[in-house]
């Protein structure tokens, strides 16, 4: 887990940017065009990631499932049995709360799902394995805050899953078993189209209801053409996902 880390972590984008950046100074004087050409690639893509507007038109391009209308939020059971929520990683012995918390992220995909199980009746089931091999796992601490914070039970618990496609795999494991193969997925708008792409493949009749969206009107002054320091983390969120829906179909087409 360590090494996938850490060359995920590099070949990704800010990683690779700052490479760039650093072979542009090691080659400075031995091989000054090849360092301006590092140069320009590695502070032009930071300075696009750290654009508003970048991260609205990358969003547009990757966020392809619409939003869950409110309409049909209290007639979901007819169309599914279930509504999976999947984690996003956790803070670590947060110090407010004296133990180990959802993200934010995390918790804005609880509270959807909180309020499609309110209003649908549907039973609750998340989906999270250990954060880099450390107890609790995503999928308890998510029972526990939808069970304290939102007053929703949490029915089952997938809490061994690393990725996306185990998040899938493993949630068909405890759920057709039972007869249940139609779900609703609750995620990011930007994680969604990866998602739903594999719960299918895993067997699931899939209702997408998406939150997060970042393919919105940025609200930023000058239209989110200045830099800003959140931009960075969203792009950088917006690209992984990118090298997933590319990556996905390759290693898993055959399962």
């Amino acid at each position: 887990m360590p090494i996938r880390y850490l060359i995920k972590q590099l070949l990704l984008p800010p990683g690779i940017l700052l490479l760039l950046l650093l072979l542009a100074w090691w080659f400075r004087r031995s091989r000054p065009r090849l360092a301006g050409v590092c140069f320009a690639v590695g502070f032009g893509g930071l300075w696009i990631m750290s654009l508003p507007i970048a991260v609205e038109w990358g969003a547009r391009a990757i966020e392809t499932e619409p939003l869950l209308p409110q309409s049909q939020w209290t007639t979901l059971a007819q169309r599914a049995d279930a509504i999976v929520v999947l984690g996003s990683g956790r803070e670590r012995e947060d110090p407010t709360w004296g133990m180990d918390i959802p993200t934010g992220v995390a918790l804005e995909r609880m509270r959807f799902a909180a309020r499609l199980s309110k209003d649908s009746g549907l039973p609750i089931l998340t989906s999270g394995g250990l954060h880099y091999g450390q107890p609790p796992s995503e999928a308890a601490i998510m029972a526990d805050s939808l069970q304290s914070d939102f007053g929703a039970t949490v029915r089952w618990k997938e809490e061994a899953s690393r990725t996306t496609w185990e998040n899938a795999t493993m949630t068909a494991a405890l759920l057709q078993p039972t007869g249940i193969k139609r779900v609703v997925l609750v995620t990011q708008a930007w994680h969604m189209p990866r998602a739903r792409w594999s719960f299918e493949k895993a067997g699931f009749t899939v209702i997408p209801a998406p939150v997060g969206f970042l393919g919105v009107d940025n609200a930023r002054p000058f239209k989110g053409w200045l830099p800003e320091s959140k931009a960075v983390w969203q792009s950088g969120q917006l690209l992984n996902e990118a090298a997933g829906l590319l990556a996905y179909p390759l290693f898993y087409r055959s399962l």
